[in-house]
């Protein structure tokens, strides 16, 4: 059974998380995507793999998301980096870690590196969507949204084809989210860590391009790296094949670390 908490971060924040408690033990931690919560099948799969294995686990709701509080619309990555950072400096301590970050996660993920680099001991991406606000959405806005953005501060962005019977989502995608986003590239940045980093991709990624991962793998010149491009896989690879695939991964870690 799934437990949430509420971890304080001050007197009007709190956030969402679930865990796997360990004093001294190696620690998974999941970190979610844009607009994503921990209700979804990845964070509960890692979850089980943990308590399975007696490791530890923690995966967070960053400020504004799911049922952790404050307004999604006023967050951005620097903020969103600092729940996780807070959260892991509180909860995960000093134990080492494997980080799994899906999607925006995996941006955040690369955030972190500088706060914990003696703790992460791998890496496994999901989709990674580095720079994603203005590599993939700023860039390909048209000129009436941009200055929608740029005027009133917000703009509602639909995404996906409801013709081609595809989920459609519905992003509020704010100026200072955009602005802030600039501030955080790590695609240029060189991480020299020996771990291990795998980078998971669906061939039929709708969202984010295969080159995202390949260009993450980029960023790590000493660390044992694989690519994994997954048939038919969309952007959540939350469908069990592609998920058991992914715990596959994560046992190859755990083994080699302990």
């Amino acid at each position: 059974m799934k437990r949430f908490k509420y971890l304080k971060i001050s007197k009007t924040k709190k956030l969402r998380f679930i865990d796997n408690y360990y004093k001294n033990k190696l620690y998974i931690i999941f970190l979610p995507g844009f607009m994503s919560d921990i209700d979804g099948k990845k964070p509960q799969t890692f979850r089980k793999y943990a308590i399975k294995n007696k490791l530890g686990f923690l995966a967070i709701e960053y400020e504004g998301h799911g049922k952790s509080s404050g307004d999604f619309i006023k967050g951005n990555i620097s903020k969103w980096s600092y729940d996780a950072k807070i959260a892991i400096k509180r909860i995960v301590k000093k134990n080492n870690f494997i980080l799994i970050g899906s999607s925006m996660g995996a941006w955040i993920s690369l955030n972190l590196f500088k706060h914990f680099k003696k703790q992460i001991k791998g890496f496994i991406g999901i989709g990674s969507a580095p720079e994603f606000l203005d590599r993939l959405m700023w860039k390909k806005f048209p000129k009436k949204i941009k200055n929608e953005i740029k005027e009133k501060g917000l703009s509602i962005i639909k995404h996906g084809d409801s013709k081609l019977r595809q989920k459609q989502y519905e992003y509020p995608i704010s100026f200072q989210l955009i602005k802030d986003g600039r501030k955080n590239k790590v695609l240029s940045k060189k991480i020299n860590l020996k771990i291990n980093v795998t980078m998971f991709h669906g061939q039929k990624d709708g969202i984010v391009p295969v080159s995202f991962s390949k260009k993450v793998l980029s960023i790590f010149t000493k660390a044992k790296k694989r690519m994994v491009i997954l048939k038919n896989g969309d952007h959540s690879l939350s469908q069990t094949k592609n998920l058991n695939k992914i715990l596959s991964e994560l046992k190859r870690f755990s083994k080699q670390i302990s």
